[in-house]
Formats: C-alpha cells, structure tokens, sequence
C-alpha cells in the first residue's frame, strides 16, 4: 500500500484546530492525540473536542488514546464516527474483546505498543487488528527524537502479519522527519504519524508531499 502520512494536530495551534486541520487537507489523515495526565504526563483533549473536529476535518480522523481504563473510554470515540481508534496494550485488560467492539460500531481498531512493550504477545493476535502503532518517542510530548531501536519490533510485526495473510497497517509515531521516515518505511511501517516535521514547516502542503515521497523510496 502507499505510504499515509497522518499530521498530528499535537503540534498544531490549539486556539485554531480547525484551521491547522484544513491547512493539511492534502494529507491522508488527522492524528488526534488524547491524553489523560495519567497513562502519559500531559493532558489535551477528549471526547467534545474529537467529536467537533470529526464533524470539520476535510480528512479522516485517526485517534490515540493514551489514556487509562481504555476498555471503558475507547468505544465512545468509536462512537463518534472516527475513522480509526488507537488504544494502548498497556491500558487495556481485553485488547481483543476491545479490538472486536471498536470494529463492531465502525472503526478500524488498532493497538499501540510504548518503546518498553515487547510485540511478541500480540504477535498471535494481530488478525484481530487493523493496525499496530509502534511509538518511536515515549509518548507524551510532541518534539522528541526518532528511537532507531524500536526498528526491530516494526520488522517482526511486518513478517507475521506476512504469515497470518493480512492487510496490517504499522504506524510509527514519534520523530518522524525526513531524515527518519525512510528508515521507518524500510523497517515495515506504512503509516506515519509526522507533528513538528510538518507543523514547523514554512510549507505545510510541500512537506507532506516531500515524507511521502520519502517514504514511497524506501517502502517495504
């Protein structure tokens, strides 16, 4: 598949979300990242904002929970009409049941493992989701630098989603710039979640053309 490059609106202008959501509407995604204060250190927004932004957004949304009790709170963003939900391996107790719930209401499910989580738990699982967001940052904070050695679990993940015959989509999350995409898309990832590389950019609509680009060079 090609390359999708999903902006973070982490890194955009919170007093003018829409705006900055319009701004990327050549991009294939919105990257929403909902934060708790509790399963990361920061807190941004919930289900109101999310809700709004679907309802403006030119592009379809892409959220990350990085919250806690996620069997709980996940289905309700499901609920919103969002075209795919990203709940966290750390934060759920039934990640398959919650996987199976989200797709029910009409979402794409899809897992999200910390740089500390090992993949070989779900390695087994992964025909129950339709995407494994694998973070390269710690997650919390917009800004920090690409981990290289999270390389090896988007390998991993790429060859037993060969095995089990599916369509899996791995996203990387976390300094994604052009100097990191292609060895991100070299590794297997197909998805990439980009916040200061394109909010910081003088062009918005060029530097999401140049890490597609970059990515399509280097695709697995």
């Amino acid at each position: 598949m090609p390359a999708l490059i999903n902006p973070s609106i982490l890194s955009a202008d919170f007093a003018n979300l829409e705006r900055d959501i319009r701004a990327i509407s050549d991009a294939d995604w919105v990257h929403v990242d909902v934060m708790d204060n509790h399963f990361v250190p920061n807190l941004t927004l919930g289900l109101p904002v999310v809700d709004r932004l679907r309802q403006v957004s030119p592009i379809p949304l892409d959220v990350h929970l990085m919250i806690e009790d996620a069997d709980r709170w996940a289905p309700g963003y499901a609920e919103l009409g969002v075209s795919s939900v990203t709940f966290h391996a750390e934060a759920t107790r039934d990640p398959v049941g919650l996987a199976r719930r989200i797709r029910e209401i009409g979402s794409r499910a899809s897992i999200g493992l910390k740089p500390g989580t090992a993949v070989e738990p779900y390695l087994e699982l992964l025909p129950e989701f339709d995407q494994v967001l694998v973070m390269t940052v710690e997650p919390g904070f917009g800004g920090q630098s690409f981990m290289p050695d999270m390389m090896p679990k988007l390998r991993t993940l790429r060859a037993a989603a060969e095995r089990h015959g599916i369509e899996l989509w791995l996203q990387v999350d976390g300094g994604i710039a052009l100097d990191t995409i292609g060895v991100a898309a070299e590794a297997g990832a197909d998805t990439f979640v980009a916040g200061s590389a394109v909010y910081g950019a003088a062009d918005v609509e060029s530097a999401i053309a140049e890490l597609r680009a970059a990515a399509a060079v280097h695709a697995h």
